[in-house]
C-alpha cells in the first residue's frame, strides 16, 4: 500500500509509493535541444546583453567586455519592470498594481559549456557571492518585498538559452508560497518554541535515512514529503533565515555540498534538467527572522505535474526518498 506523508512546514500531502517505487532507469527524462545561433552571454557578445549591472572580472578590463568570470544584466525580456510606481488600487472587488520590480540574470561563467558539476569551488563561490551582493542591493530599495533566486538548467527546466545561468527577481509582495511557508514555520515555534527546519535537520541527521551529503555547515537530504522523485534539499546546519548572512567558509561549504549534490544527480541521471530555489526569508531591516530557516529546494525534471495534482495539491511521488538518497549516496 502506498503511503500518504503530510509536510510540516506548509500542511500539503503527498502520496508516496512504497510498494513499487521507480528506479532511476524507469524515469525518461527529457533530452537537451536547443535553438542553433550566437549565444549572447559568451564572453565576446556583451553587446547582445543589457549593459552589466554588475560583475567579478579582471581588474584591468572594461564593463561590458570580455575577462568578467560572473557577470549580471537586466533580463533582456523582463517579467516585471524597475521604472515606475508601483500605484497599488483597486477595480471594484479586484485588487491590481504596477508590474514593478527587477529582473537580473547572473551569468554563472565564461563557459558555455560548464554547468556546476564542471566548475571549480572557487567559480561556483563567485555564484553564491554575487548572488548575495545582487539580493542586498536590491533589498535596498523598498518597493521591493521579497528577492526570489532561481534556476532553470535546461529546456524542460523551462531555460530559454543552453549558457548555464541564475536568474534574480525582486518582488513587491511576498508570494503566496513563501506566506505558507512562514506562516507554518511560526505556527510551530510558537508552539514549541523551536525552528521547525532545526528539528527536520536534527532528525534528518539522527536517521540517516535521507542524507545524501553534508559537510560542516550544510546537509543535503531528500525530504521525507517530498513532491517530486529525487527532490533535494540543501539547507545550512547553523540556524539562519536569511542566505546573505553566510560568512567566507559557508559560502564555501556551499559551492561544495551544491557541486557535489549535482554532480550525484548527473551521475545517475545523464546530466537532467532540473530547477533550484532558494528559499529565504523576506529581508525586513537586514535582521533575521527566529522561526524561519533558510534552504535551497533542488528538483530533477522526471515526472509532469497533471490532472490529478492540479486538482488536488496531492504530489504522487515514484520513488520513496528514502531510496532516491539510497540511489545518491551511491554515486
Amino acid at each position: 500500500m502506498s503511503e500518504l506523508r503530510r509536510d510540516p512546514i506548509g500542511g500539503r500531502w503527498v502520496i508516496v509509493d512504497t510498494d513499487h517505487p521507480s528506479k532511476p532507469e524507469d524515469f525518461e527524462h527529457e533530452p537537451h535541444t536547443w535553438r542553433g545561433g550566437v549565444c549572447p552571454f559568451c564572453p565576446g557578445n556583451e553587446g547582445m546583453t543589457p549593459p552589466e549591472i554588475d560583475a567579478f572580472r579582471d581588474p584591468s578590463t572594461h564593463a561590458n567586455t570580455s575577462g568578467w568570470q560572473v557577470r549580471v544584466v537586466p533580463n533582456k525580456f523582463p517579467a516585471l519592470q524597475i521604472e515606475g510606481d508601483l500605484d497599488r488600487r483597486g477595480m471594484g472587488i479586484y485588487d491590481l498594481s504596477n508590474g514593478i520590480g527587477a529582473h537580473e540574470v547572473l551569468i554563472d561563467t565564461p563557459y558555455h559549456n560548464k554547468d556546476i558539476p564542471d566548475l571549480l569551488n572557487h567559480e561556483i563561490e563567485q555564484i553564491i557571492s554575487m548572488a548575495c551582493r545582487r539580493a542586498l542591493d536590491l533589498v535596498n530599495d523598498r518597493r521591493f518585498k521579497y528577492i526570489l533566486l532561481f534556476k532553470n538548467y535546461g529546456p524542460a527546466a523551462g531555460a530559454s538559452l543552453e549558457h548555464p545561468h541564475t536568474q534574480i527577481i525582486a518582488l513587491p509582495m511576498v508570494p503566496k508560497n513563501v506566506m505558507e511557508e512562514l506562516k507554518g514555520s511560526q505556527n510551530y515555534f510558537e508552539y514549541r518554541e523551536r525552528c521547525l527546519f532545526c528539528d527536520i535537520i536534527k532528525q534528518e541527521t539522527q536517521e540517516k535515512e535521507r542524507v545524501i551529503l553534508e559537510n560542516k555547515y550544510f546537509i543535503a537530504f531528500c525530504p521525507f514529503v517530498s513532491r517530486f522523485p529525487f527532490e533535494i534539499w540543501i539547507i545550512p546546519k547553523k540556524h539562519n533565515s536569511y542566505f546573505c548572512h553566510m560568512q567566507a567558509d559557508e559560502i564555501a561549504d556551499l559551492a561544495s555540498i551544491l557541486k557535489e549534490t549535482l554532480t550525484k544527480i548527473k551521475n545517475v541521471f545523464a546530466s537532467p534538467a532540473y530547477n533550484f530555489i532558494l528559499h529565504s526569508a523576506p529581508m525586513v531591516n537586514h535582521e533575521g527572522i527566529e522561526y524561519y530557516h533558510w534552504h535551497i529546494e533542488l528538483m530533477p525534471k522526471l515526472t509532469r505535474v497533471a490532472g490529478f495534482e492540479w486538482g488536488s495539491g496531492f504530489y504522487v511521488v515514484s520513488t520513496p526518498p528514502e531510496l532516491a538518497a539510497k540511489y545518491l549516496r551511491e554515486k
